[in-house]
């Protein structure tokens, strides 16, 4: 009597995804609105939009510039994609990201840039910061610190 094959196991069911709270949404949407603005910023330094400062409008070429936003483009990009699927690095990387933007803005406000030409990054940076640390985004994300 010839024997069955074995059946091979089943497939472990996917894990249910985690739900999405209505202020991460709002995270990962003002992080893409900060993509566009690092998108503006690289077509700025390829010469392609202008700068405006006051009402004067130049182009200018700076390839370092652009290769630079580029990249801050493609980790904006990588952090909705993080941010959508509630991964805690996503929300670590978001702090960091926020953090480091906000002491940019800084400096170029200390240096020789007015305030309207960071105003908009400085405010979202920091409505970001302010709303990653809460405590139900904490939990949100796994993060929370157990007491």
């Amino acid at each position: 009597m010839a024997q069955a094959a074995p059946k091979a196991p089943a497939a472990p069911a996917p894990a249910a995804p985690k739900k999405r709270p209505f202020g991460v949404t709002i995270l990962a949407i003002l992080a893409g609105v900060l993509a566009v603005l690092a998108a503006i910023q690289t077509l700025q330094a390829l010469g392609i939009f202008p700068n405006v400062i006051g009402g004067i409008k130049f182009h200018s070429f700076n390839l370092w510039n652009a290769l630079m936003w580029g990249i801050m483009v493609y980790i904006y990009i990588w952090l909705v994609q993080m941010l959508w699927r509630v991964e805690p690095a996503g929300w670590l990387f978001l702090a960091v990201i926020a953090t480091f933007n906000l002491i940019l803005d800084f400096v170029a406000i200390a240096g020789s840039s007015e305030w309207s030409d960071v105003s908009v990054s400085f405010l979202i940076n920091l409505l970001i910061l302010v709303y990653v640390m809460l405590p139900s985004v904490r939990r949100a994300f796994g993060t929370a610190k157990v007491a």
